[in-house]
């Protein structure tokens, strides 16, 4: 991916809100976990969230923080994550939770399954994956959405609704991702469809999600409906 050889520049894009608790934790465990960078995207968090990111970026060359005005949601986050990583020379482009759902852990196997695919999916519905502390229903609600829209869309990939991704570049440059129409947890859905649209290699590596350590899970049950609901006019896109 780098040229003359070298290890490809990875940037981990972790996006906040009112996380004061986790995002100091969350960045240092992430810099422990791998060679690679952290972007925090942090949308006017009123409890100080940005402003421990910067604390954090100021002693910490790997580290860099993105603000943004206000909450817009989880997808427009992430573009702007993205854009930001296009201008500058990265390999590999990766997102996750602040919340630990997504354990650094996991970022060693990813960006070694990135040498041979384009995008990895940290799949909690492949062999050795799992979730933690989850209620019947949610684990229902999720494992039948991921189902419904693989079912809908005719991809082979069994988790479609998680957040725990790692992009070569050239899937997010060949994406078309100014014309992204989902800002929710969709978002997630569409960003893999168009991927497997165009052609790119997608690959599931296991993760076991385990429920927020501290704070209040930003999940609903009508967020999840709502992504399903977008399948349709997902499949229906012409890009």
């Amino acid at each position: 991916m780098s040229e003359n050889g070298a290890a490809p520049r990875a940037l981990v894009c972790v996006p906040t809100y009112n996380e004061a608790e986790n995002v100091v934790p969350i960045v240092e465990a992430i810099l422990a976990a791998a060679p690679v960078e952290v972007l925090v995207v942090d949308d006017g968090s009123p409890d100080g969230t940005g402003q421990l990111a910067d604390a954090i970026a100021a002693r910490e060359p790997r580290v860099h923080v993105l603000h943004r005005e206000k909450k817009e949601g989880l997808g427009r986050a992430y573009l702007a994550a993205f854009a930001w990583a296009l201008a500058r020379p990265y390999d590999l482009v990766l997102e996750m939770d602040a919340d630990f759902s997504h354990h650094p852990r996991y970022l060693a196997p990813m960006l070694a399954r990135a040498r041979e695919a384009d995008l990895v999916l940290g799949s909690r519905y492949v062999e050795g994956g799992g979730t933690v502390n989850w209620g019947l229903g949610r684990r229902i609600l999720s494992k039948g959405g991921s189902l419904y829209a693989r079912t809908i869309l005719g991809v082979p990939y069994r988790d479609l609704t998680g957040g725990f991704k790692c992009f070569r570049r050239e899937v997010l440059e060949g994406i078309d991702l100014p014309t992204v129409q989902c800002t929710g947890y969709a978002f997630q859905i569409e960003l893999t469809y168009r991927a497997h649209r165009r052609g790119f290699r997608v690959a599931e590596v296991p993760i076991v999600f385990e429920d927020r350590r501290v704070g209040k899970s930003k999940m609903s049950r009508r967020i999840v409906l709502e992504a399903i609901r977008k399948v349709w006019s997902i499949r229906g896109s012409t890009f």
